[in-house]
């Protein structure tokens, strides 16, 4: 079979909620993030693109009506490229990625873009459908921005508890303190700060139009696990989950060119990294946050590594309580996780993280020469997605 290689990546920047970028609607957002990464091919004839896999998790609002051949339409590309949407939740642009790699390996074609968006500002309210005309009691509309919402009655009540509620049970069943979430939470602010002073996410971040942001606006730089100790816990009154962390709401798009070896010379660009590996994996919904676990490891499997020879982790940070059990099982040291910071400070824009965290690691093996990095992400209602990359360039 033919291998799938990563060749470029851009993102917005990624906007708090109701913050900078509450004005742009997703599919506009999807247009910035498709133009900016193939603004790094410019060799690339747009025409010649075999699809495009978008993803995206709400889908209830402006993103409606297959958001990636909106995104295609509204960048301006041929109208005879095709694209889908897929939502996988929180994984969305990730899974969109590994179908874009599953795409070349098959030869079905030998380019694809990825990505995903999400805004999760713009994400409305709705209202159920009701069985007959004319109701006669009242209706409550239900916010589509995160979570369980129109539950069918038969789930089982333990699996249908809120994310944040999800977490505590994660903390209690792993004896994850409060201190070392917040000193996890406060590491992913300073490092993030860090990488944006240091120019890492100048060549991976695209400007929105008409927006005024210029790096991700849920960083709080300074922030310390002293300063993150005195936020109240968010679910249980004696929890330990706060706003300080957990990834926050989150607007932005991600994006990336997936291509076969012998597609670089009409991408014009040498590949970054070969996607070697890939994993899924599933358990009880309330156990999402470890999911990644088994992800990730399936994916060193059919890579042919183990943890030892990965040098890069690019683990989304949901909450740091569920990010600390996978290092936790994973064995692994936890200054290669993350380096330039997480969700924490970055966001959490659900369809776009994917997609972020994959471009993340690559630019992170770029910089460090180090060879072999794995990129996993927790997925709500119990499952995950991981990818290992190995460095060619």
């Amino acid at each position: 079979m033919t291998e799938s290689y990563l060749y470029a990546a851009a993102r917005t920047p990624f906007g708090r909620f109701g913050g900078a970028l509450a004005d742009v609607r997703p599919d506009d957002l999807a247009a910035v993030a498709l133009s900016g990464v193939l603004a790094k091919a410019p060799g690339l004839d747009p025409a010649t693109i075999g699809d495009v896999v978008w993803g995206n998790a709400n889908g209830a609002g402006e993103d409606n009506r297959n958001v990636g051949r909106m995104a295609v339409l509204l960048a301006g590309l041929p109208v005879s490229v095709p694209a889908t949407t897929v939502n996988r939740l929180c994984g969305s642009s990730l899974d969109a990625a590994i179908l874009a790699s599953r795409t070349i390996e098959s030869g079905d074609a030998d380019v694809v873009i990825a990505g995903g968006v999400e805004s999760m500002t713009r994400a409305p309210w709705v209202l159920p459908k009701p069985s007959r005309a004319y109701p006669a009691g009242n209706m409550t509309a239900v916010s589509t921005t995160l979570g369980w919402r129109l539950v069918n009655e038969r789930m089982p009540a333990e699996w249908t508890v809120s994310l944040g509620e999800a977490n505590e049970q994660l903390q209690e069943k792993f004896s994850i303190s409060r201190e070392r979430q917040d000193a996890f939470a406060g590491r992913s602010h300073r490092l993030a700060d860090e990488a944006w002073s240091a120019g890492f996410y100048d060549a991976l971040v695209v400007p929105v139009p008409g927006a005024d942001l210029a790096r991700d606006e849920s960083i709080r730089p300074g922030t310390t696990p002293e300063t993150l100790a005195g936020l109240k816990p968010s679910f249980r009154p004696d929890g330990t989950i706060t706003a300080g962390n957990a990834s926050p709401l989150n607007d932005g798009a991600s994006a990336l060119v997936i291509g076969s070896e012998a597609a670089s010379s009409r991408i014009g660009l040498s590949p970054l990294a070969r996607i070697a590996g890939r994993g899924v994996s599933a358990l009880e919904p309330q156990l999402f946050g470890f999911a990644p676990v088994e992800a990730a490891d399936r994916a060193l499997a059919r890579a042919g590594i183990t943890w030892a020879d990965v040098s890069a982790v690019e683990l989304n940070e949901a909450f740091a309580v569920q990010s600390l059990a996978c290092v936790d099982a994973w064995g692994i040291d936890p200054e290669i996780v993350n380096a330039k910071g997480g969700a924490i400070a970055i966001g959490h824009p659900l369809g776009a993280s994917g997609a972020r965290i994959l471009g993340t690691l690559a630019a992170r093996l770029q910089e460090s020469g180090d060879r072999w990095g794995v990129a996993a992400i927790c997925i709500g209602v119990g499952q995950a997605l991981a990818v290992v990359l190995e460095n060619v360039a």
